[in-house]
């Protein structure tokens, strides 16, 4: 068997051997984003076959854990753009984002592991900085375990899971998945359903997925 026969016999092993992309995704992370992305990819797909068996509190922990890990960053900074919302691939592909990736990345890591689209929304909130009276635009995401039930927080600033009745520092303002758009009553904890999800942003993310 030659050299060359072996080299591209690992290459094509290689290419597939992550379970949860598939091979041109993992062509591009390569080619595109070099070998410490691929390693981020495999990390990711490690991550997403464990939390595919074990129990959904630990499918939200695992992914909101490896997800928080990527390193902050302003799209001012990292895109040159005030405000440009990242794929999953290139938020963990670069290794950098905003508040918006971190939510995103996690809702599609979600539905990848088998959690229903109707039980997540990626959420609009105000922020309340501690020892401060200053809000900040913020998002996050919102894991409902139930139509009606408090929601389960995944956060990139408090890092811990927590239901929003115990986030004081949180107002909800809207929240949206690939379904629906949702609004706050006085910017209260819970939302209603006030139609399909016509979000610009969310579209142009679609469109690259």
């Amino acid at each position: 068997m030659s050299k060359i026969f072996i080299i591209i016999l690992f290459f094509i092993i290689n290419l597939y051997a992550l379970d949860s992309f598939d091979a041109k995704t993992i062509s591009e992370v390569k080619s595109k984003y070099g070998q410490r992305a691929y390693m981020r990819l495999e990390a990711w797909d490690k991550m997403l076959n464990k939390s595919k068996e074990v129990k959904t509190l630990n499918k939200l922990k695992l992914i909101n854990d490896f997800f928080n890990k990527i390193k902050y960053q302003t799209d001012m900074r990292h895109w040159h753009k005030s405000d440009y919302w990242a794929t999953p691939v290139e938020f963990a592909g670069t290794a950098a984002g905003d508040c918006e990736d971190y939510a995103i990345a996690k809702y599609f890591a979600l539905l990848k592991v088998g959690i229903p689209q109707e039980k997540l929304r990626i959420a609009y909130v105000k922020l309340l900085r501690k020892r401060t009276r200053f809000e900040e635009a913020h998002m996050v995401l919102s894991y409902y375990h139930k139509a009606n039930s408090t929601p389960i927080i995944l956060d990139n600033v408090n890092k811990r899971l927590k239901l929003v009745s115990k986030r004081k520092d949180l107002k909800l303002i809207y929240s949206f998945n690939a379904s629906g758009l949702y609004k706050s009553k006085n910017v209260g904890k819970k939302q209603t359903k006030v139609g399909a999800n016509k979000l610009y942003k969310w579209k142009n993310l679609i469109d690259k997925l």
